[in-house]
């Protein structure tokens, strides 16, 4: 069992032999069935929320969000485990230590890839480099440029994981940084059309990768007014053809269950997000058919608390 102060002194002081081995990306073991793991918008919160008779007291917390993890990786073999953005701001520990627990416990936790939520650039773009190289799991991210900035060339456009003979490809979209980010914050960060951008990946990942699967990570927002031009995960799935899952963050939009709904070539999309402040793990059970078809066989909304069990 994790102890909570342990487990957030260790993620503070951790040196690379304590990160633990990288993420195993690769098995030759044949399997149909892969168990997304995922949440957004934790913003810093690695101790539980107090009990102060709030409606979310005890809940959250790196050291039960380990154990939880855990206990699903001890039952399943495919595991995949992914976050949606907003790692950064909300606690002191983010104010003092500038994001280094947050990335060592990630990393520790054994994350297989994150996207840029727009509270990771609240330090500045150097500081969350400078945080990477706490980091054991690849920041993917698609529509912004880095160009000339820190970041330049410690992110990835694209993934592609290996689980149990499936070929997972993941892509990352982030919101439109102005208005929301100071521009000496961002840096030479260019933002670049989300739905042209994923597209163009998601195409190149299906047909040239012959991935089984693509997942996007959207720090996009889940839905806007009617009238709003900001592009969210429903516009985001309605507009592009070879998305197959939107993990979805930014808007702490709480779904009861995931939203499927139809891309441009009538195929259906899962959108799926865990509202914030890691008190909810997310987890999809996907069953995939030796004619290319994918089920997503079960949802949970998992609490994330001192005691949680899957």
């Amino acid at each position: 069992m994790f102890n909570r102060r342990d487990f957030i002194r260790q993620s503070m002081l951790a040196t690379g032999a304590l990160l633990g081995p990288a993420p195993v990306f690769a098995s030759d073991v044949e399997t149909k069935r892969l168990v997304i793991l995922h949440t957004n918008d934790v913003h810093s919160r690695l101790e539980p929320f107090p009990m102060d008779g709030s409606r979310n007291q005890g809940m959250g917390g790196v050291a039960a969000r380990a154990a939880l993890i855990q206990s699903i990786r001890s039952r399943e073999e495919q595991v995949l485990l992914l976050d949606a953005g907003d790692i950064f701001q909300g606690t002191p520990y983010f104010n003092v230590f500038k994001g280094e627990p947050e990335i060592k416990a990630m990393s520790m936790m054994g994350y297989d890839a994150c996207t840029m939520g727009n509270h990771d650039f609240d330090a500045g773009l150097e500081n969350f480099a400078t945080q990477l190289q706490h980091a054991r799991f690849p920041v993917v991210i698609c529509n912004y440029d880095f160009t000339g900035t820190p970041m330049e060339n410690l992110y990835r456009p694209h993934l592609i994981i290996r689980k149990g003979g499936l070929k997972i490809g993941i892509t990352g979209v982030g919101i439109e940084l102005k208005g929301l980010v100071p521009d000496d914050l961002a840096g030479k960060t260019q933002y670049l059309d989300p739905i042209a951008c994923v597209n163009r990946t998601a195409e190149m990942l299906k047909k040239r990768y012959q991935c089984d699967m693509v997942i996007c990570l959207s720090h996009l927002g889940y839905q806007y007014r009617e009238s709003s031009t900001k592009v969210s995960d429903i516009s985001l799935a309605k507009e592009t053809a070879l998305v197959d899952l939107i993990i979805g963050g930014h808007t702490h939009t709480f779904l009861d269950k995931p939203v499927v709904l139809q891309n441009k070539n009538g195929a259906d999309v899962v959108i799926n997000q865990v509202g914030w402040g890691g008190i909810l793990l997310g987890r999809l059970d996907y069953e995939f058919t030796k004619d290319g078809k994918k089920n997503l066989v079960q949802n949970k909304a998992l609490r994330i608390e001192q005691k949680s069990v899957e």
